[in-house]
């Protein structure tokens, strides 16, 4: 039997979750703007991406997506609205919140709520969809929760801030996880086409009537769509084909860590050290839920789609 050599898969996944490590650096550059502003176009910009691909190189999955919906019974075409609608509602609250909250708080927070992100997953997976937790990985939960009441006691903003991240991403899991016989670029395409329709009417309110459109946002902007959300989405799809989504789901912390440490060496954050423990916690709590992944399915069934051009993979 022949043998798959993974380098190059291996290569894919780490590129696309240390690109996604840096997204901080285009965020930035677009601080000067309105969080909604940014959104709007990058969302814009995304989906033209994602149109022209799907139509040049992805077009028979595009059309096999169509006929799923089409000979689906009545119930499973309802379901397929509701989740997919609500997935893009949750795609432009986590977004749009963090954005916001990288520009305007700080990247230490917007981290956070991806360290945190794939626990409370977990939780929602329990309650919602009766998925098992191994008593490791309950041992996580409660050092999450211990991570999250440090946090409160010292910055109840922060806090709140990234658990509307992690929230709003870990509910976007689920509804993926619904549907996740259905192919997750067009799945993808859908939901921002939805987002874009969100946004629009809120444009005005967003940007507070103080939209700036010149070259430099729109380059700016530019490289972030394309660089930072369709470039590694590919990557980590390619990646997708051979590694286990448990490996992904290992490399997927690669972004979170990445971010801290641009946030104290090149951004010059300050920190206290009732963070520096919440951060210490919840980074162990996250290798300890990730203890024992031997009898993860190969296929990456739970590939999701990036907040703000970061993917993950949970499964």
């Amino acid at each position: 039997m022949e043998t798959t050599n993974t380098k190059p898969y291996y290569a894919a996944g780490l590129a696309a979750f240390v690109i996604w490590g840096f997204i901080p650096f285009p965020l930035k550059a677009l601080a000067a703007y309105p969080s909604g502003q940014i959104l709007y176009f990058r969302v814009a910009l995304s989906v033209g991406l994602l149109l022209i691909i799907s139509l040049l190189f992805r077009r028979r999955q595009l059309l096999t997506t169509l006929s799923q919906v089409k000979v689906s019974g009545a119930r499973e075409k309802r379901l397929f609205i509701l989740y997919t609608f609500l997935g893009g509602v949750l795609l432009t609250t986590n977004w749009l919140t963090f954005i916001y909250v990288v520009n305007h708080i700080d990247i230490q927070t917007g981290s956070f709520s991806y360290l945190l992100c794939p626990i409370l997953t977990a939780v929602l997976g329990f309650l919602l969809l009766k998925e098992e937790l191994r008593p490791n990985q309950w041992l996580a939960i409660g050092l999450s929760a211990l991570s999250c009441a440090l946090i409160g006691s010292g910055e109840i903003r922060s806090l709140l801030f990234s658990l509307l991240i992690a929230l709003s991403y870990a509910f976007y899991l689920i509804t993926q996880r619904i549907l996740k016989s259905f192919d997750k670029i067009v799945l993808l395409k859908l939901q921002l086409l939805l987002s874009f329709v969100f946004i629009g009417p809120f444009y005005t309110f967003f940007t507070g009537g103080n939209a700036q459109l010149d070259t430099h946002f729109f380059v700016q902007v530019g490289f972030l769509s394309a660089g930072f959300t369709v470039l590694p989405l590919f990557l980590n799809l390619f990646a997708l084909k051979e590694l286990t989504s448990g490996t992904i789901g290992i490399l997927m912390y690669i972004n979170p860590i990445l971010n801290f440490i641009m946030a104290f060496l090149y951004f010059g954050e300050q920190t206290t050290g009732t963070k520096v423990a919440a951060y210490l916690i919840i980074f162990i709590s996250v290798i300890i839920y990730n203890i024992n992944l031997k009898g993860r399915k190969k296929r990456g069934d739970g590939l999701v789609i990036p907040p703000v051009g970061t993917t993950a993979v949970v499964k």
